[in-house]
This record gives structure tokens, C-alpha cells and sequence, in this order.
């Protein structure tokens, strides 16, 4: 499974949460409960700005 792991800063809240790229589900902020990732059968649908890439081996 390719794919990379993305750290994102919630637009409401400045919370970083580190997420999968190809969510297959939402991804909430675990703080405030903005929707951080919206599935689209590939890469998600990412809100917020990405401040980090873990890249996949």
C-alpha cells in the first residue's frame, strides 16, 4: 500500500495532527472536531495546511 503519513494544522484550532494521506474515512481534529480529511477513493481531501511529510519506504 503506497501512500505517506501528513501532519496537518487544524484551520480553526492550530492543533497539528498527523493523519494517512489516503484516509478512508473523516478525520476529525481531536481537539475542536473540524473535519481534517474527506475520502475521495484516493487521496483525500485534506483542509488545513500540511506542515509535515513522513514518506513511505
Amino acid at each position: 500500500m503506497a501512500g505517506s503519513f501528513v501532519t496537518v494544522a487544524c484551520p480553526d484550532c492550530e492543533n497539528e495532527q498527523t493523519l494517512f494521506e489516503k484516509a478512508a474515512s473523516e478525520v476529525d481534529c481531536a481537539v475542536c472536531g473540524h473535519t481534517l480529511a474527506r475520502p475521495t477513493g484516493g487521496k483525500a481531501d485534506i483542509e488545513g495546511e500540511v506542515t509535515a511529510v513522513a514518506e513511505a519506504r
